[in-house]
Parts: C-alpha cells; sequence; structure tokens
C-alpha cells in the first residue's frame, strides 16, 4: 500500500483546500417591489420577473 514519503505541512494542505471555502449567496433587489430575492427567479412577494406577472400572489 503506498503511503506518503513526507508529511503534508499546514501551508501544503491549506493551500489545497482554498477554494473550498462557502460563497455567500448572491442577492438583488426586485425591481417591482424591491424586496431581497435571488437573481434569475420570480419574486416571492410580487410575482413578477423581468417586468412581467408571472404567478399570482396571495396578499
Amino acid at each position: 500500500m503506498a503511503v506518503p514519503f513526507r508529511k503534508t505541512s499546514k501551508a501544503a494542505k491549506n493551500k489545497r483546500r482554498s477554494h473550498l471555502a462557502l460563497a455567500s449567496a448572491s442577492i438583488v433587489s426586485c425591481a417591482n417591489c424591491g424586496a431581497m430575492i435571488k437573481p434569475h427567479h420570480v419574486c416571492r412577494e410580487c410575482g413578477f420577473y423581468k417586468g412581467k406577472e408571472i404567478k399570482k400572489v396571495e396578499v
């Protein structure tokens, strides 16, 4: 069974894991009502997407 010849240093380990950090979710404000939504998604507050009403929202 193959085993490493030397111990992996903390710096090498952290460099390898540098891309594993979590990114915060991007959010934008709805053009119709101003609520914070994910980009390219229908607004849950007003039901609009790209200036058009996609679904009816009960108030």
